[in-house]
């Protein structure tokens, strides 16, 4: 029976930390307010930080900030201090995007534990050895990998841990590498200001003629939604399940840990079966 795995939920607020915390999260990530790559309606101030840790630790649950932006040179040194303060308010991990900000994180914060974001796109054996030569800890695996992949990486890279998304919104791009943002508003994905373009109203025509073919919701991909393949998953190898939803309400947040929790609990009592697809 493979190491049934962390459960990790989403936080944008105090009750949302309260919600993922009571129904039995492993783990809550949330961003500080700055350097996260949801900078509206899903960010804590420095203080609700602090609160938002004490929360979780009471109840032996672990923090891992949100500190996944692309940065830009000038900013490296203002982020690098706020990332101290975050530290500072207990948090126990960060999920980091930029590469360079990794290599100035492992001089600067040797302490602190580093997590690969799924923006970094680690897809394969090749890219999960360049996470542990940097000191990675964790990688949050590319959200299109099949369980084939992930089982590749872990024969690859055995003492990286692996990290993987289970429910939840789905970005239309690969693993939230999405310019379409950008190109249509001006509001980057990889700088926190995703205006979620794929989720948007359109009507398909013929170039040719201008005849309609189509029209609604045409690039919104599906919610994931992997319950029944948890043991398969475990068994390829991935420590820790993450849902989507920073920005979800903490009902939400609630009812998906919870039911998450259920089906783990299950797990470690055998009563899944393992997929293989």
């Amino acid at each position: 029976m493979p190491r049934v795995p962390e459960l990790l939920a989403p936080a944008g607020s105090l009750d949302a930390v309260r919600a993922a915390v009571a129904n039995g999260a492993d783990a809550v990530y949330l961003g500080a307010s700055r350097f996260n790559a949801r900078d509206d309606g899903a960010q804590l101030s420095m203080e609700e930080l602090k609160k938002a840790c004490a929360i979780a630790h009471q109840r032996g649950t672990r923090v891992y900030l949100t500190f996944n932006v692309l940065l830009k040179t000038h900013e490296l040194h203002d982020a690098l201090q706020y990332l101290g303060e975050c530290l500072d308010a207990g948090i126990d991990a960060a999920i980091v995007q930029d590469l360079g900000a990794v290599r100035l994180m492992r001089e600067v914060y040797p302490q602190l534990e580093v997590h690969g974001s799924t923006q970094m796109t680690v897809h394969d054996p090749s890219g999960a050895r360049v996470m542990e030569l940097l000191g990675v800890e964790r990688v949050v695996l590319a959200r299109e990998n099949t369980l084939t992949d992930i089982r590749a990486i872990r024969d690859a890279v055995p003492a990286l841990g692996l990290e993987t998304f289970v429910h939840g919104a789905l970005c239309i791009s690969y693993s939230g590498q999405c310019f379409m943002s950008g190109m249509i508003s001006e509001r980057s994905a990889n700088r926190g200001s995703c205006a979620q373009s794929c989720r948007k109203d359109y009507v398909l025509t013929d170039d040719a003629n201008g005849a309609e073919l189509d029209r609604g919701y045409l690039i919104s991909a599906k919610d994931l939604a992997a319950h029944d393949h948890l043991a398969g998953i475990a068994e390829a190898g991935v420590g820790c399940l993450k849902v989507e939803g920073r920005k979800k309400k903490p009902e939400y947040v609630a009812t998906v840990t919870q039911s998450y929790r259920t089906w783990l609990n299950r797990l470690a009592r055998g009563e899944f079966a393992p997929r293989r697809d």
